[in-house]
């Protein structure tokens, strides 16, 4: 056993009593106050978080409740570990308390709401550092966490905090999967209303999740949720329903025609894309819903690396518009790439082939994470491949040997790249 694993066994307990106080803090964002942007739970999260980082001895910063940092050394920072500690609702299907972290022994799980996304993942990165402290490694290169507050709503914290401070020129965040997340897709988000005279219609509540519900005067449609970066997953309600009632109204065979049942890669919509890096795109009419005589639409597109936000959104939208519909927004992301070659992204896998014994490799996701708007940044961890922790599910969890293996990894990684 190496001095970094043997470390993390010894403050097993510690780490997980230090999970459980920040798990029963319900930091989902709230209304914005003076001095609390997101609202007070994040930032009662965030001090804890620092408040731990300092009692361990890191010099720490908290820039005005946005985002917080913890620096390992007097260094320049030169590698960042991102992570953010504010979570979504809790939704419901829960078997225990979903802010109270429950260790159920039989199966190894710590279960509660951000034990896996993005708590778990934070508390790793904070002992990670420790065990590389407590093993007297000497490092060359500075190390400073960086613990975000608004990842969930849209990453305004990373924003605010980029335009106060510098990002260190390396920076990974356990928010997403491992071996290593080196390609994002593009992604826009358009909604779009018009003027109609048909049945009350409800499907779908937000914009990213394939809808499992469409309920209409003529009855209720079931689906399969699932997340809109991958909708072949599930089955979507709303186009259900407009395949059945199409010849009911005129916009709605518009709309059956633009997105059919079981389509996912909005090709209908002379979209359809794909490249040999990221796979294919996909496209969720995610929302529709009746209102005052108007109907209203929601649209999810994750789209390939060699594609552009202009191309994608003047298909779309032109689309809907020659369809009858008027666009009320699009907006939406470039796709993000590190390349797999680069010294940083090597010596994460060689970091993660050291403790797992498995062969490191990059994949490309539909979905965002922390780092996307990042240049050179990657996800790394917290999820192991085949593994999943039911984040932004119910009995969300993380095994307590992942939690420390999260934590070992990062170790490596530290040592690997500021040693």
């Amino acid at each position: 056993m190496t001095e970094i694993r043997k470390y993390l066994e010894e403050k097993r307990d510690e780490m997980i009593d230090f999970l459980a106080e920040l798990i029963a803090v319900r930091s989902i964002q709230g209304e914005a106050e003076e001095n609390f942007p997101f609202g007070k739970k994040p930032a009662e999260a965030l001090a804890k978080m620092l408040e731990k980082c300092e009692e361990s001895g890191f010099t720490v910063e908290n820039v005005e409740n946005y985002v917080g940092s913890a620096d390992f050394n007097n260094l320049e920072p030169q590698l960042a570990i991102l992570s953010h500690l504010d979570v979504v609702p809790e939704g419901t299907g829960w078997t225990s308390a979903p802010f109270t972290l429950r260790y159920d022994k039989p199966t190894g799980r710590l279960i509660g709401r951000g034990t896996c996304d993005d708590k778990g993942p934070a508390v790793a990165a904070l002992y990670a550092a420790k065990a590389v402290r407590a093993a007297g490694i000497p490092l060359k290169k500075g190390v400073r966490l960086i613990f975000g507050t608004n990842e969930e709503n849209g990453s305004a914290d990373l924003a605010y905090y980029r335009k106060k401070r510098s990002l260190p020129p390396m920076v990974f965040t356990p928010d997403g999967e491992y071996p290593v997340i080196n390609a994002e897709k593009g992604m826009i988000r358009v909604y779009f209303s018009t003027d109609y005279s048909g049945e009350s219609v409800h499907g779908g509540s937000v914009i990213n999740a394939v809808p499992e519900s469409c309920t209409a005067d003529s009855g209720e449609y079931r689906g399969r949720s699932a997340h809109a970066s991958t909708p072949e997953k599930g089955e979507n309600a709303i186009t259900k329903y407009l395949a059945e009632n199409k010849n009911s109204h005129p916009m709605l065979k518009s709309l059956a025609e633009l997105f059919p049942h079981g389509e996912t890669d909005g090709k209908s919509c002379s979209l359809g894309f794909s490249d040999d890096i990221s796979g294919k795109m996909t496209c969720v009419l995610s929302i529709l819903h009746t209102e005052n005589k108007r109907l209203y639409g929601g649209i999810d597109i994750r789209f390939p690396l060699d594609c552009k936000f202009s191309t994608i959104n003047s298909i779309i939208c032109g689309k809907l518009e020659a369809a009858g519909f008027r666009i009320d927004s699009c907006e939406g992301s470039e796709p993000h790439f590190t390349d797999e070659n680069s010294e940083f992204v090597r010596s994460l896998l060689r970091a993660y082939e050291r403790v797992t014994g498995d062969k490191g490799r990059c994949i490309a996701i539909g979905g965002g994470t922390y780092v996307h708007e990042i240049k050179g940044g990657v996800a790394f961890g917290a999820e192991f491949p085949n593994e999943d922790g039911n984040m932004h599910s119910a009995d969300e969890f993380i095994t307590v040997e992942n939690l420390l293996k999260n934590a070992e990894i990062m170790a490596e990684a530290i040592i690997e790249i500021c040693g």
